[in-house]
């Protein structure tokens, strides 16, 4: 399975998400595929038939700033979905991959790890775990560095024992890999970690052929951690200076009991990292 099939299948496949009724269009004859028709997007988009053909069968691939302004309202996109069809349209020059090793800023890895009960970790652009405190890795094992949190997710069958919410977790992080393909679709370790999730996770395929885009940058997430027990934690996403890398950050509500288990997990003491 491909990372993208480009902005020709991006456009079909939101065009059937979409109902009639709500751009306005009649719905009560009988349709052989949901969504809207072709002709109904060029309509409700203001350009031809012919055109908007072309561009979901891929032969023009550089439709103008405002033409996508105009699809995106067709098509109900949100400000995320619409940055992705703009990303499609767009995408990163294609450049020299770095040879070396993403690496991690030796002032964020302090700061993580005097986070003594505050788990924490630093992942790159393809979810690679770059560097992470004592803390997460008493979290989970696969927070370590070296480890690729996408891969464990769909992977992993302890994941789904781990994150009590596990299909709502990864409802979430496959739009968010969505949101960084659409940049980066040449990107040879993306290319090669999506066709690896899509053979190996039916859930997976399941929801990237959903074409989702959405980046979450906080919310709670509910664990089962194998020794202290449920655990319902609020997660941060901060970007760093480096363009991909994610600062991920996990605490509990003061007070609470996943606050005073989330401090217990963290207290044995761990090999160095």
């Amino acid at each position: 399975m491909a990372v993208t099939s480009g902005l020709g299948e991006y456009l079909r496949a939101r065009r059937r998400l979409v109902r009639p009724g709500e751009v306005g269009l009649p719905e009560g004859e009988r349709r052989r595929v949901p969504g809207l028709r072709r002709e109904e997007v060029a309509l409700l988009a203001g350009i031809s038939t012919e055109y908007y053909l072309r561009l979901e069968q891929g032969r023009d691939r550089h439709p103008s700033d405002q033409i996508l302004d105009c699809l995106a309202e067709a098509l109900r996109l949100d400000a995320e979905a619409s940055a992705y069809l703009h990303d499609l349209a767009r995408p990163a020059p294609r450049g020299r991959r770095p040879a070396h090793p993403e690496q991690v800023a030796d002032s964020v890895r302090n700061l993580i790890a005097n986070w003594t009960t505050t788990p924490a970790y630093v992942h790159g652009r393809t979810g690679d775990v770059l560097a992470a405190n004592r803390a997460a890795v008493a979290l989970s094992p696969h927070f370590a560095p070296g480890s690729n949190t996408l891969r464990a997710a769909f992977l992993e069958p302890e994941m789904r024992v781990f994150y009590r919410d596990w299909d709502e977790m990864t409802a979430k992080v496959v739009p968010y890999l969505r949101s960084v393909v659409g940049a980066h679709a040449d990107d040879p370790r993306l290319i090669g970690l999506i066709e690896e999730l899509s053979r190996g996770s039916e859930r997976f395929r399941t929801l990237w052929a959903r074409h989702d885009v959405r980046h979450r940058t906080s919310g709670l997430t509910r664990l089962l951690h194998p020794e202290v027990g449920p655990l319902d934690l609020r997660y941060e996403k901060l970007g760093l200076s480096v363009a991909g890398q994610m600062l991920i950050t996990y605490h509990a509500d003061p007070g609470s009991e996943s606050e005073r288990r989330l401090r217990l997990q963290a207290t044995p003491a761990r090999r160095p990292l």
